[in-house]
């Protein structure tokens, strides 16, 4: 399947696995690409530039695929080495980078003088124009349905993705709730040019994650995603569990003088815990409404090929049975 993404990114499907923290290591990355779509390694799970470098190093080991490193600009005071970690990224070979969090203007004139291709997380059209404004080569559109930060418009992609299709004249994936074929055709239909996967890859052999977190993927519904943060105006979607019912009811008992230092038990340094530790309790993380359509943990390889093959049927099969 031949798509702009995949023109663009080099890549046999139009299938990314987005950046995913204390996910996406040279594992998660190498097994993605082989199977033909772009893995992304994330860039700030690894403490310093030196260790980026040799995580890219060591996913190099594993596969000659094309793949991303997702570098995220966080708001707050303590910004990361971002520079130093654009070198390392650069000095590794690897030219595709996605970006998140804020703007990355700063830092295009560096990437793209690297011959680095930007593909930025965005959810709404306005900041999706914007990417395309500062060069970003493509965009990726997170709707309401997302793991993590879907912003504060709560536009579902049933909206969102045929609105970035009005306006947008760079290509784009459909990110938030994306998980099978069914919707990769629609995505497809409603003017994107691919899917971007996260809380689906989690839940595959691969997947560098204590079998606690893929087990609560498989037995989560649609249901079992609340959202947290919206009175600090940075609202998250997280799977339910002990540490979010807290939150909850703090922000609850808080109102508008809640402050992040009321929470940051259950969201600061939880993710080791959780991800490396199978502590389903420990704290806040990211999971999208996909879960409710998650039922078994494949490999990568198996994943992607069934999406593809049954894409191909419902296009071939059951679309075409509808044309006049």
């Amino acid at each position: 399947m031949k798509t702009r993404i995949t023109e663009l990114f080099g890549i046999e499907h139009p299938v990314i696995q987005g950046g995913m923290h204390h996910v996406g290591f040279a594992e998660m990355a190498a097994a993605v690409s082989n199977a033909g779509g772009l893995g992304i390694i994330t860039g700030l799970t690894q403490r310093t530039p030196k260790d980026l470098a040799n995580e890219i190093a060591r996913c190099k080991d594993m596969t000659d695929k094309p793949i991303g490193v997702n570098l995220t600009f966080l708001p707050g005071f303590a910004d990361p080495d971002y520079p130093g970690y654009i070198e390392a990224i650069i000095a590794q070979g690897v030219n595709i980078v996605e970006t998140a969090g804020r703007s990355p203007e700063q830092y295009m004139p560096t990437l793209k003088e690297a011959g680095i291709k930007v593909i930025h997380k965005c959810t709404s059209v306005r900041h999706s124009l914007k990417a395309e404004k500062i060069g970003c080569d493509a965009v990726s559109v997170d709707g309401f349905e997302c793991g993590g930060h879907p912003g504060e418009d709560d536009i579902p992609n049933m909206i969102l993705l045929p609105r970035a299709a009005e306006e947008l004249s760079i290509p784009f994936v459909a990110s938030g709730g994306m998980g099978n074929a069914k919707q990769l055709v629609a995505a497809l239909a409603l003017g994107a040019d691919g899917i971007n996967m996260g809380t689906r890859f989690i839940a595959t052999k691969e997947a560098p994650v204590h079998q606690n977190v893929k087990d609560a993927l498989v037995a989560a519904s649609e249901l079992d995603t609340t959202l947290i943060m919206r009175p600090l105006r940075n609202t998250e979607r997280v799977l339910k569990n002990d540490a979010v019912n807290r939150i909850l009811e703090k922000e609850k008992s808080l109102g508008d003088g809640i402050k992040i230092n009321d929470i940051m038990d259950e969201v600061a340094g939880v993710y080791p815990k959780i991800m490396s530790d199978g502590d389903m309790d420990a704290g806040a993380w990211s999971c999208g409404m996909v879960a409710g359509l998650i039922h078994d943990v494949p490999s990568c390889q198996d994943l992607i090929d069934a999406m593809m093959k049954e894409a191909d049927e419902i296009i071939k099969s059951r679309l075409s049975q509808f044309a006049a």
